[in-house]
Order: C-alpha cells, then structure tokens, then sequence
C-alpha cells in the first residue's frame, strides 16, 4: 500500500505531472486581470448561458421524476391486488383492436398471441384493423379467416378483420372506426410488434372494477434487447420512461399517459374525452390529457410486462423518435393552455407543462452545439472559480441527471445486474446527442405547424443476434439529414483536437460523447444494410407468414 501511494504521489508531483498542470492552467496569476468583457463575448455567453440554464431545469424535472417514484412508492398498483374484483362470471366484455399497416413480418405472431389470451370467448372479440397497401391485406385477412374456422389446436376464434382504404386519420381514424362497430365495454390496444402474455387480460381487468379507472397502461418489455448495442440503448431509454415518468407520475397522482399500445380503456371514458382525434401525431398523449381532464383517473401496473420488438435500424429509431418529438409538442400546443386554465392542482399543471414541452431541449441542443466551445474559451479565461461555481452545477443539472435517471430506473427493473449499466451509459449519452437533428426538426414543424403524415416504425421479426431482417422492403432513408451529422461530428472531432493542443483536457470527454454521437447516429442511418451481406453465410431467412405462397 505505501509503495503504491508513494507512486501515485510521484506522479502527482512529478515535474510534467498533473500537480503541474494544474498550476499552470488553474492556479498561474501570470495573466489575471488582463482579460477583459467584450461586446462579442456578450454575444455569445448570454444565449449560451439561457440554453444552459433552461436544459438545466429539465434536467432538475429528472432528478423530480425520481424523488416522485421513491417518495410515492407506497402508492404503486400491483396487478394482484385490485382495491375491488368483478364478481365471478360477471366479467365484462373486452374488445381487442390490433391496429396495422403493412406488418406482413409480424402479423401472424400478433394474432396468434391475441388468439391465446386467457379470457372467456363469449365476453371476448378480436378486430384486425387493417390500412394497409400491401400484400400485408391478403396476408392479414387469410390469417383471420384461419383462425376464426379454428384448426387443431386451436378452436374458432372470434376475430374479424377491417379493412380501410384511404387510411383516414391514420392509427387514429382506424382505432375510431373499429370502435363504431366493437361490442366491448372495455378496449384494450396492441401494436404489431406487440406479444401479449396469456394472462395480460386477466391481470388488467379488476382494475376497471374501480368505476372512476378510465384507462390502464402496463410495461413494455423487449423482445431482442440483447440483438445489438443500438437494441441495449433504446431498451434502457424505454424503460427510463416506463419506470420513472409513468411509474413516478402515476404514483404521484398527476397526468401521465397512455404510450399507444400495451393499454385497455374504459369504452366510456374515449366517448367522453371527445373520441379518437387524429390532429396530433400522438392520439395516445392528446386523449390521454382530454380524458384526465373531464375527472377520469389512470392506473400503471408496472409489474405486468408485454414484450414487444425494438427497431433494428438507426433510420427506423429516428423515425419513432421523431414522430414523438413532434406529437408531443402539438399535444402540447394543443392541451397545455386548457390545463393551465383548468382547476388542477399547481403540480399538476408544472408535471404537465414539463412532459408535453420536454423535447423543446433538442433544437436548444443545435444552439448548444455551436455555441459550446466558443464559450469554453471564453470562459477559460475568466478563472477557475467562476467556472466551477456557474458551468459545473448547470453541466451536472443539465447532463448528469440523465445517467442517474436511466442508472436508476435499471436498478429498479434488474437489481441483480444493473450495475453493467454504466457500460451503455456513454452510448446512451451519445444516442440522445445524435437525435438532435432530426428530432429538432420535427419540434420546429410541430412549432410552425407544418402537417405530415404518422410514419411507421418498420418491424422486421429479427429477435437473436446474426438474425437477418427483411428491412429493404420497408427502409427508408433520411436525405441530407445524415450528411449533416457527419459534419457536425466532424467540427467536434476539430473542437476535441483544439482541446486537446490547449491542455483543456477536462473538456474533452464531453465533446467526445458530440463527435461519437453525431457520427454514429449518421453513418448508421447511412450504412444501414450494407453490412448485411457479410456474415450472413448459411443463415436461414424469415419465411413470410401464413398462408404461403403470398
């Protein structure tokens, strides 16, 4: 032991060692006094420093989000115990929509999981509400029709198909019209990359027992989290917000949201909220705030998991993200003024305001980007303790409450193994930093109004490792998007040099995580497929469902 602390202090106090550097970064009064405020760099600090301040109070709203969820712990819902029970064969009926467009890869694994949910068949019924342009259509309504004669196995089913051919609405329009002709009181809702358990049903009706319970979400697992390192980041994004924003709001007795799918609904609770309305690219969030606010009450059982398929390509993830980006900021536009007008209490209202206004922080990050290493400088020269008393508390509010957020929200869901978490969260960082682009301009649009249509998230089947996709029929790129991100992680690269020949060595692993970020999220999204061809030798690829031959 002292051998080694009398090394570790030779290096401290070795000539060209770190006690020198200090000294002569930190500590040298050769120059104080010489620096002087100027009009540019007024310029240049005081938006650096509003960006700074704002993402910093989002990055507090985390650290909230945590204190919610453990504060509130004894206030969770547990599928077990349900304050009341339906009596026993008085359990109402229960509409299944299973709402698609083009899943030819998936849609016979949906419907079979849908067919084998344990609930009683006369208080039961499946719609298949099909939009799709593809072959998707024959696909969907042969696996129907199949499983409504029943085959061995397997006794008839009671399952229609609906097919619409303008797409109205989009998921929106299809949900909305499945209900017009449902005999459920309740509606419970899967996507096509969605598996619900068997005893999914069972576990969620009780709690409609409760005639104020006007919607139920559960958690969302992840069928091929292990497939890639992109899968291992978004599944612990993904359980971030499943655990601490719904898990935190919902025990904290404030608005939070159904997320699409994985959810049943009181029938008379959509009715009463105003319907399915398709104005906003997240239906979801818009009905979920519409219903909260005329007095209905939502449940979240963490504890009841519905495994579903993460996408598999960068594009595929953008795609996802940016449509929620820009969905929440028109809910947001839409619904936070009636609620800041409304009776709720003021935490209601602050826990809304920072939900629904949250990706605001990606076009800020654009600014941030331009202006993080200018301030830098400038700030280097104004001393050590404006530095450590100003930019670090807003660098650790702004930043390092996203790996706690997420540090915390495994820890909860794997306390075995969470630990190895640390080994993503520099990927994760990186990710959230590559999303800026695309997802800032769907926050733009979302802010100037521009319309666009609800863009899918391709699924492809591709569970294991070494597994190949089907992606090419349903990939789509990015245009310029990419290009860009190359070349900002490219100026990056340039500021990490900078620093690096200036001996501001503490800067450099944060814009390490820029450069990694920017160039990983654009040579993906550019290079997608292409290394498909390799490694794929005596592989077997994904037969298109049943019936053959389509």
């Amino acid at each position: 032991m002292t051998t080694r602390l009398t090394s570790v202090l030779g290096l401290l106090l070795a000539p060209h060692g770190l006690s020198h550097y200090w000294k002569t970064h930190y500590l040298d009064k050769t120059f104080k006094g010489l620096y002087r405020w100027n009009a540019f760099d007024t310029s240049l600090l005081i938006p650096y420093f509003i960006v700074m301040v704002i993402l910093a109070f989002y990055g507090i709203h985390r650290y909230q989000l945590v204190w919610l969820y453990y504060r509130n712990k004894k206030n969770a819902a547990k599928w077990s115990e349900p304050p009341a029970r339906f009596p026993e064969g008085q359990l109402p009926f229960v509409t299944i929509q299973l709402p698609i467009f083009n899943e030819q890869f998936v849609i016979d694994r949906l419907i079979d999981a849908c067919c084998r949910l344990n609930y009683p068949r006369d208080r039961f019924e499946i719609q298949v509400l099909d939009d799709s342009t593809d072959e998707t259509t024959v696909v969907a309504q042969q696996i129907v029709e199949r499983y409504a004669r029943g085959f061995a196995g397997m006794d008839p089913q009671p399952i229609t198909y609906i097919h619409r051919e303008n797409r109205y609405g989009f998921k929106a329009g299809a949900l909305d019209a499945g209900l017009k002709v449902a005999k459920g009181e309740f509606v419970a809702i899967f996507d096509a990359d969605f598996v619900p358990p068997r005893e999914w049903v069972m576990q969620v009706i009780h709690h409609f027992a409760e005639t104020n319970i006007g919607m139920v979400q559960t958690r969302w697992t992840h069928l091929n989290r292990d497939y890639s390192l992109l899968t291992q980041v978004e599944a612990i994004m993904l359980d971030g917000h499943f655990v601490l924003e719904s898990g935190g709001r919902s025990r904290a007795g404030v608005f939070f949201n159904f997320n699409g799918t994985a959810g049943m609904w009181r029938r008379e609770t959509i009715g009463s909220a105003g319907g399915w309305q398709h104005d906003t690219l997240t239906e979801d969030t818009d009905l979920s705030y519409r219903a909260q606010m005329v007095g209905w009450q939502f449940k979240y059982l963490q504890d009841v998991e519905c495994p579903a398929e993460l996408p598999i390509e960068m594009t595929a993830f953008k795609t996802q993200q940016a449509r929620w980006a820009k969905g929440l900021i028109q809910t947001g536009k839409k619904i936070l003024p009636r609620v800041m007008k409304s009776d709720q209490p003021w935490h209601t209202k602050l826990e809304a305001w920072y939900h629904l206004t949250a990706n605001i922080s990606y076009p800020l990050m654009i600014v941030l980007s331009v202006l993080l290493m200018p301030a830098m400088i400038i700030r280097s020269w104004q001393g050590l303790l404006q530095m450590l008393l100003i930019d670090l508390p807003l660098f650790m509010a702004s930043t390092m409450s996203i790996s706690s957020f997420y540090l915390v929200s495994q820890k909860e869901l794997f306390p075995k193994s969470w630990l190895k978490t640390f080994i993503y969260l520099p990927f994760l960082m990186a990710l959230g930093v590559g999303l800026t682009i695309t997802n800032a301009k769907a926050v733009l649009e979302a802010l100037f109004g521009v319309q666009s249509a609800f863009a899918r998230t391709p699924k492809y089947r591709v569970n294991k490792k070494g597994e190949k996709s089907q992606a090419k029929k349903y990939r789509k790129r990015l245009g310029i998007i990419p290009w860009i991100e190359l070349a900002i992680g490219t100026y990056f690269a340039f500021t990490v040099w900078y620093a690096i020949s200036t001996e501001n060595y503490f800067t450099v692993p944060f814009l390490v995580l820029f450069v990694f970020g920017y160039w990983y999220t654009g040579l993906l999204s550019l290079l997608q497929g292409r290394f498909e061809r390799f490694g794929t030798a005596g592989q077997e690829f994904h037969e298109k469902p049943f019936p053959m031959g389509i």
